[in-house]
């Protein structure tokens, strides 16, 4: 109960309507679908107003199309606006600043994402903390409770690594968790992580799909011992059914996979039907679309989101850069939202230093990217790890970069994983796979985990 009630102080003190926020997300669980739409499309109509109000670029944009407020009502008539993609957002920077933009409180975000184009953006601070409560409802579908034991095995995008040890020891202490890095996952850190994990005995354990799966398997190539948690949630990369087999084998428990992107404000988690991921629709509305842009109901679509109440950066039709396949049935498990099936194409790498660790690509790409000071004018990036020694930097860029920033990043590179060569390519363009995208991590070395 002492956890229980430190973990809600600690939450409401950064957003004082957050436990009551998140009291009103358990109940609409289990609400029908028809009325989660109907409260949905009332806040999408509120967010339409004030773009149209107070967002430069979308006031010009609804102008430009000789639409009103009034003509989005519903889901179905966001057909009528453009797609928004990431280029857009840089072109037009400051018109996606809204009017009292300076009375607003906000977070500055930065996000690579799994489409390779990073993007500064705003969060609104009830956005972030209406985030919070869907996180922790999204657990609650095996049995999470606010302030149980969690461990987190991830990187930057889950905030490791990224703050001062003071404040992540009082981080972790108000909401009873421990966070291990994912960056480096060598002999001596794996062998620590197993140690804290059988000492602190985790509830619950939360972290990028491949950097777990990886976990389990080392624990299983050293028999090792590992305490078995009530479950472990995946995130931020393709959950593959061989990866759920082993880390539920070696850990002894149910694997529920997640979908969340900040950026627009989409979020889906996986109950323990197994049968698709519950799409919420408190905090966006997602949308998935053909080639053409038009809705598809079920199958297999382009992921659009439009954010409900980040009034600080509105995105509207914003292009996650993420394909998956909807379901239009119901689940059994009662809860009213429609079904995610899964997500298509987000894997992400790991690459090798020559002192034999294994670094997670997502998490160390994040962490390199924010030490460009112009990192709305990188279009796009890909890393190549072309030996165990080499690592190149591919960007696309619209202005041309310091040697000192670059020797800069250099630095960095090699102190987070030390021997790494690390060469930056500026060119022209990423080379597109036969399907029209690119990997945003290529790793050449073979026998890599």
């Amino acid at each position: 109960m002492f956890n229980k009630q430190l973990f809600i102080l600690a939450h409401e003190i950064g957003c004082s309507s957050f436990y009551s926020d998140y009291q009103k997300c358990i109940k609409n669980q289990w609400k029908p679908c028809k009325e989660l739409k109907e409260e949905q499309e009332k806040q999408l109509r509120h967010m339409i107003t004030h773009c149209y109000e107070n967002v430069p670029y979308y006031h010009d944009l609804f102008k430009s199309l000789k639409l009103q407020p009034a003509d989005i009502r519903v889901i179905e008539d966001l057909e009528k606006l453009p797609i928004l993609a990431k280029d857009t957002i840089k072109q037009h920077w400051e018109a996606f600043k809204p009017v009292g933009l300076s009375k607003m409180k906000f977070y500055s975000q930065v996000t690579g994402g799994s489409t390779g184009k990073p993007l500064s953006y705003r969060m609104s601070k009830h956005d972030r903390f209406l985030s919070g409560a869907l996180l922790y409802r999204g657990w609650g579908y095996s049995n999470y409770e606010l302030g149980d034991k969690m461990v987190f095995l991830a990187g930057s995008s889950l905030d490791i690594g990224t703050k001062s040890r003071m404040t992540t020891f009082i981080h972790e202490t108000a909401r009873n968790l421990r966070k291990l890095s994912s960056l480096d996952l060598g002999e001596k850190e794996v062998r620590e992580y197993v140690r804290i994990i059988n000492s602190f005995k985790p509830d619950f354990i939360r972290g990028y799909a491949s950097s777990i799966y990886f976990f389990a398997r080392w624990i299983e190539d050293k028999d090792l011992t590992i305490h078995s948690p009530a479950a472990i949630f995946t995130t931020a990369e393709k959950l593959y059914p061989d990866m759920r087999s082993k880390i539920s084998e070696i850990f002894s428990c149910e694997v529920f996979d997640g979908y969340g992107l900040n950026d627009g404000g989409v979020s889906a988690f996986e109950c323990p039907e197994h049968t698709g991921l519950h799409i919420d629709t408190e905090r966006s509305v997602m949308e998935g679309v053909d080639q053409q842009g038009q809705q598809v109901d079920q199958g297999m679509g382009r992921i659009l989101a439009t954010s409900l109440h980040n009034y600080a950066f509105p995105f509207i039709r914003y292009d996650t850069g993420d394909v998956g396949s909807l379901i239009e049935d119901g689940c059994s498990c009662g809860r009213g939202y429609r079904l995610l099936k899964e997500i298509i194409g987000r894997e992400k790498e790991f690459l090798i230093t020559p002192s034999g660790k294994y670094v997670h690509g997502a998490a160390f790409f994040f962490d390199v990217l924010n030490e460009f000071s112009h990192i709305n004018e990188i279009s796009e990036y890909q890393l190549v790890q072309e030996t165990v020694n080499d690592i190149c930097l591919n960007l696309v860029c619209k202005v041309p970069f310091d040697q000192k920033e670059l020797e800069k990043v250099a630095e960095l590179v090699n102190k987070r994983s030390g021997g790494w060569n690390m060469r930056f390519n500026f060119v022209d363009a990423i080379e597109r796979t036969d399907a029209g995208k690119y990997k945003f991590i290529i790793n050449k070395v073979k026998d890599v985990r």
